[in-house]
């Protein structure tokens, strides 16, 4: 297929098919991105909630620990919770501060996603649109004296690949889009595991901590 058709075609369709390469563009750049960031995330958590796995009490230093290898992932905002509130808060109450640092974390999780999810709805619209108008260029060669059938029948193939190709952005805008979501439920899961395991193991650091402190006192 040479470039002199492709133009041809996107000419047939009114500059249609422009418009749908660009949006193709667009979700291809948006796929790449969220799927290199996801994936550096997903790991990074899995890092994390295996090293945190590992420990039997929460106490200060280990949040401390564990903060510094967060680095810059998600986790680290739920970290920095639990060390601004573990101190004096326990149970319910600290899950419940650890929450709504979760809930502020979900926007940057699937930021841009609403972009595929234009494209799937949007690139077979305007393939449609494109294919009409590719239709009014096929048949108005009925109105000329002497045209062939043939004519007629290339226009509308012609016209078609509008749809075609608005079909195709749609399929892979969905299926990147289902994958990049579930990515998104895997990092929530991280997430809450690592709540749930600074809750609980928290409980316990508390009356920990009073005993040391009680034995430092005494030793003094």
């Amino acid at each position: 297929m040479s470039a002199t058709y492709l133009i041809h075609l996107a000419n047939y369709s009114d500059g249609v098919l422009y418009v749908l390469g660009v949006l193709l563009l667009i979700s291809l750049a948006v796929m790449f991105d969220r799927f290199w960031t996801l994936r550096r995330t997903i790991v990074g958590g899995n890092r994390i909630v295996r090293r945190a796995t590992e420990r039997a009490v929460f106490t200060r230093g280990v949040l401390q620990a564990l903060r510094q290898d967060a680095g810059n992932l998600p986790e680290a905002a739920l970290l920095d919770a639990a060390l601004d509130h573990a101190d004096h808060l326990c149970g319910e109450e600290l899950g419940a501060r650890l929450d709504e640092a979760v809930m502020l974390l979900v926007p940057t999780l699937d930021r841009r996603l609403w972009i595929l999810d234009t494209a799937v709805t949007l690139a077979p619209l305007l393939g449609l649109f494109g294919t009409i108008i590719g239709m009014f260029h096929a048949f108005s060669v009925l109105a000329e004296p002497g045209h062939a059938p043939a004519d007629v029948t290339a226009g509308v193939a012609d016209a078609l690949v509008a749809t075609a190709c608005g079909i195709l952005i749609a399929m892979i805008g969905l299926a990147a889009y289902n994958a990049l979501s579930n990515q998104v439920r895997l990092v929530l899961h991280q997430l809450d595991s690592l709540r749930l395991l600074i809750v609980n193991r928290s409980r316990v650091a508390g009356p920990v901590a009073a005993v040391e402190r009680q034995a430092q006192a005494v030793g003094a």
